[in-house]
């Protein structure tokens, strides 16, 4: 006995599943109409006419979304599965799909015949089963190819010199670089750029650590942990050279745009300037307002001087320059010339008399009991002092541990090619820095302090994570930060026992 599988049941079916919140610009066709007793004359009329609706089929296709064309072997979305059911309900004709429809609606949503041609299998059993067909994915779970095993312990064991790139150590471990690069994206491996630091003594460790906990007061309540003091009273120092461009730089181009050029006869004298600058701690009132910025001045070490005759200038003209080497004569007049009055007009002296200017221990750096310098400080009628901080230890500087990096990123947006413009944009970054972002360095300063102290004067450690930016938002952050009263302890007693 033969069957037709493409006959439907004649009992009145429901609807095909489409989600209600789909509006369908097109009249779903009945397929038990096609069922209904008919006059052989009205019959022979109307396969005259199915044959033009299957010679204007294709035309009226329901236009796909999100098409994707070249790849046949494709994972059907929702709002795909649903235009070809359309499709496949507007060329049905009396139950049936001619011949070639599902192949012609298969190339015209760049899918495979066989998805077409299942998706008509399962709308003609949901039709005689009296269900809604269901086009939700069926991939709920994870689906594809299992990940390659890779024993992550054998990672540890390979030396450092070859772990230096992905290619090296895709080698090592007899895998591809793009697996390497999944686990890397998956957070199972991390990059890691790994910087020189000072090689600290046994007595540079120690120093550091009493540094540290000089900065620390004890209070008032003995139940609570010590913590460090405001610094409100100190001016950071430090020169630094500025470069007017990299010798490497990231640019994000369109797809069809040049890549750009840049030229430069040698790379060993690119023009840098050496800048003295001077930040202090911002302070802020009840309210969160600025009362003070903290940011005193940025100084280049820059002379002028008449150029001689050349095609670029003509004789005579006063051209700047920047000083080839930076001496304590020449850090002290700027400090003398500059710095002081610097600070004598913007200092707030009603809430802090006296004045501490800290900065490392580089021998052109003013010592601490100069007497030209203490001269002219008496002479202002200030107390202004001088304090080096720990050889070998830029992280206790707050411009090192961020000032610096921030205000020559916002130089290089810029792009200076003089050295007029380019001592312009250095003293524009400094002055677009923000006060929140200052007062967040003095923070990550302090959180260097409560490791330093925890690790006895080492340098090697992580600074931590406080996400200041959400304690701003939420008006928590703190002014000051609490170090374990045990560590203390066990640091000062550290100190103890080196000195005996």
């Amino acid at each position: 006995m033969d069957f037709d599988l493409n006959e439907i049941p004649i009992e009145e079916l429901p609807n095909i599943l489409i989600p209600p919140d789909y509006e369908s610009e097109y009249r779903f066709i009945d397929l038990n109409e096609c069922y209904q007793e008919e006059d052989m004359d009205d019959h022979e009329e109307e396969e005259e006419e199915d044959d033009e609706e299957l010679h204007s089929s294709a035309n009226n296709m329901v236009q796909p979304q999100n098409r994707s064309l070249g790849n046949k072997k494709k994972n059907l979305t929702s709002n795909l599965k649903r235009a070809i059911i359309e499709n496949l309900m507007q060329a049905c004709i009396n139950g049936k799909l001619g011949k070639g429809e599902i192949t012609n609606i298969a190339n015209h949503f760049s899918v495979s015949t066989r998805s077409v041609s299942r998706l008509w299998h399962d709308l003609k059993t949901a039709n005689a089963n009296g269900v809604m067909l269901d086009i939700s994915s069926k991939m709920v779970k994870k689906v594809g190819r299992k990940k390659n095993q890779i024993d992550l312990e054998l990672i540890k064991s390979i030396p450092l010199r070859r772990r230096t790139s992905m290619r090296s150590l895709a080698c090592s471990l007899n895998l591809s670089t793009s697996t390497i690069h999944r686990r890397i994206r998956d957070g199972n491996l991390k990059p890691h750029s790994s910087a020189l630091r000072p090689d600290l003594t046994d007595d540079n460790k120690k120093e550091r650590v009493e540094f540290c906990l000089k900065m620390i007061t004890e209070g008032m309540n003995v139940f609570r942990n010590p913590s460090f003091i405001d610094m409100y009273d100190r001016i950071h120092i430090d020169e630094k050279w500025f470069y007017i461009t990299k010798t490497s730089q990231k640019y994000y181009l369109h797809a069809e745009e040049d890549e750009p050029l840049r030229t430069c006869k040698s790379k060993r004298f690119i023009t840098k300037i050496m800048f003295l600058t001077a930040v202090a701690r911002p302070r802020f009132d009840h309210a969160k307002q600025e009362m003070f910025d903290g940011n005193i001045s940025i100084w280049p070490f820059v002379i002028k001087e008449a150029a001689k005759n050349s095609k670029n200038r003509v004789v005579g003209t006063m051209e700047t320059k920047a000083m080839k080497s930076v001496t304590k004569e020449i850090i002290r007049n700027c400090m003398i010339n500059e710095l002081l009055p610097a600070i004598v007009e913007k200092w707030p002296f009603t809430s802090y008399k006296t004045v501490i200017i800290q900065q490392d221990n580089a021998r052109p750096h003013v010592h601490e009991n100069d007497e030209k310098f203490m001269q002219v400080v008496r002479s202002h009628g200030v107390d202004i002092r001088l304090l080096s901080q720990p050889p070998n230890s830029p992280d206790l500087n707050v411009l090192d541990l961020g000032f610096f990096r921030a205000i020559a990123a916002l130089q290089h947006k810029d792009a200076p090619t003089t050295v007029d413009e380019f001592i312009a944009s250095v003293t524009r970054a400094f002055e677009l820095f923000s006060t929140e972002s200052s007062n967040n360095v003095f923070l990550t300063l302090q959180s260097c302090m409560k490791e330093i102290i925890r690790i006895k004067g080492g340098i090697h450690y992580k600074i931590p994570h406080m996400n200041k930016s959400g304690l701003i938002r939420m008006n928590q952050l703190p002014v000051v930060l609490q170090c374990d009263s045990q560590v203390v302890n066990e640091a000062r007693a550290y100190i103890s026992g080196t000195q005996q």
